[in-house]
């Protein structure tokens, strides 16, 4: 019973994880129909498939905003649970709740339609590489974007931009990004050119001889990702236009896509989303499908993609493993991939238009170029028209290259023409996080060089499960890093690691 006097209800608190839990399984359905439409849903189940997300986001909405949630809340937050888990689960909620009641149900539906309907149109306007094709209908989610921005404002204090990179990765502002990648670019100006100088003292011999088979690729794949951690009896590897890692902790479904040509983008991929799958897996299961048991952002979740595909997969230690790994998948010799020639195409530098593709030297590039110009769309300084001009210009003033089609351009990416606006920012936030964590890891593990060169990731896996992937969302991003490493994000780890790796005759 309520006590009238002091509102608090002792139950108020458990009857919030019940109606967070269900939450979080009406979003589970969501990201799993979202996987079936990347993976394998046919082009005619598009418009039922909008109105299925749209509805699922409304019914999870409506649960949310319910005014027994705020009553609840008040309650629980008279006498909170004496756990800090617990407690910081409770402030968590209060934080969801607060975004969820700023946005009105017929908002959140309009945006998922519209995100789902213009996904379908980009994916044939990269295809025809022809950005007219997408431009009205990116302009409506950019218009009811703006509208979701303003509202988050209104109740966080935050500018509009920073509110929506608050529902990516809480804490971080673009006051804070932006002199981190000034940075960055300053120090991309004097390490390009000086990377790109030793690498042409170098032979530059390619690994093996294509084609290479997309079913001996796939068998890879699979094989690379258990052996890494990923636990195949919760977890899938299909195909899709655009790699991604989605799912459950439970129901992990990674996608890829293979060239023939060139099996390294396929393995890479994998290796990179196996870490997003494998910090899923080790989220804290005692605070399953509450907000503290979820991932502590997606800056956070990037750098746990990263610390396995860049720093641990692209070392020398692993690369020694791999080599003969490849040549028995492949059908070749070990000298055909031996460490120089998967150094050739594993850690080539190169100015290049597509930032999947891109080395981690100028792969941030990419991303500042992406901050800036979401920043002024959403700000209302850029019109969608002008995103052609404007992201070429951009490129150009950061890599001194120009986009030849808009498929290489302002259509390559999915992220803004799926309502993703503010997101960006996490692949390099993680970038800089992982090298970060990879810096003390080392110093904590010392075997680590050694099991990687033996292809055995259980050294680094242990030390990110006990010091990132059990806390779930329990810390902020830099109190994670402050937690793991002693201190908040230092970008200058990152530029250490470039320099040891790309900067060293």
């Amino acid at each position: 019973m309520t006590d009238a006097m002091t509102n608090t209800d002792p139950k108020a608190y458990r009857r919030l994880t019940t109606r967070f839990a269900r939450i979080a399984t009406v979003e589970e359905a969501t990201a799993m129909l979202g996987w079936d439409e990347a993976a394998v849903m046919p082009d005619n189940g598009a418009a039922a498939r909008a109105d299925q997300l749209a509805i699922l986001s409304g019914i999870a909405h409506g649960m949310l905003t319910e005014p027994v949630v705020a009553d609840d809340l008040d309650a629980a937050e008279a006498a909170p649970p004496p756990g800090e888990a617990e407690r910081r689960n409770l402030n968590l909620m209060r934080r969801a709740h607060a975004q969820a009641t700023a946005l009105p149900g017929d908002l959140v539906e309009a945006l998922t339609r519209q995100a789902s309907a213009c996904e379908k149109i980009w994916r044939a306007a990269r295809r025809s590489s022809d950005f007219s094709m997408a431009a009205k209908p990116l302009a409506a989610l950019l218009a009811l974007t703006r509208e979701k921005a303003a509202a988050l404002s209104a109740v966080s204090g935050l500018a509009p931009y920073d509110a929506l990179i608050d529902t990516y990765q809480p804490g971080i502002t673009a006051a804070e990004i932006a002199p981190v990648f000034a940075g960055y670019e300053t120090f991309l100006k004097h390490a390009l050119p000086r990377a790109e100088a030793l690498q042409a003292q170098r032979e530059y011999k390619l690994p093996g001889t294509a084609p290479f088979a997309e079913a001996a690729q796939e068998a890879l794949c699979r094989k690379l990702a258990a052996g890494v951690g990923l636990d195949f009896a919760g977890a899938r590897l299909d195909r899709s236009t655009h790699p991604f890692c989605g799912g459950t902790p439970t129901d992990i479904r990674i996608t890829t896509r293979y060239d023939e040509a060139d099996f390294a983008a396929a393995v890479m991929g994998v290796l990179h989303e196996t870490g997003h799958a494998l910090y899923e897996a080790g989220l804290p299961h005692a605070h399953a499908r509450q907000p503290v048991g979820f991932a502590a952002g997606m800056a956070a979740h990037e750098s746990q993609s990263l610390i396995i595909e860049m720093q641990a997969a692209r070392s020398d230690a692993f690369l020694t493993f791999l080599g003969p790994v490849l040549a028995e998948t492949f059908g070749q010799t070990s000298a055909d991939f031996a460490l120089p020639r998967l150094v050739a195409r594993l850690r080539h530098v190169e100015r290049s238009f597509i930032r999947v593709e891109a080395d981690e030297m100028t792969y941030p590039a990419h991303v500042i170029l992406r901050f800036r110009l979401e920043a002024a769309m959403v700000a209302g300084d850029l019109a969608v028209a002008d995103l052609p001009d404007a992201w070429n210009e951009g490129l150009h003033d950061l890599l001194n290259i120009t986009p030849p089609d808009d498929a290489r351009g302002c259509l390559q990416d999915i992220h803004w023409y799926c309502g993703l606006f503010g997101y960006f920012p996490s692949y390099t936030l993680g970038a800089m996080a992982a090298a970060q964590l990879m810096a003390t890891a080392r110093r904590t593990v010392l075997e680590m060089d050694d099991a990687l060169s033996r292809g055995d990731f259980a050294p680094l896996l242990a030390w990110l499960r006990a010091n990132v992937h059990r806390h779930g969302a329990q810390f902020g991003f830099n109190d994670l890093l402050r937690h793991a490493t002693g201190k908040p994000l230092d970008p200058t780890d990152f530029e250490a690691h470039l320099t040891a790796r790309y900067l060293t005759a």
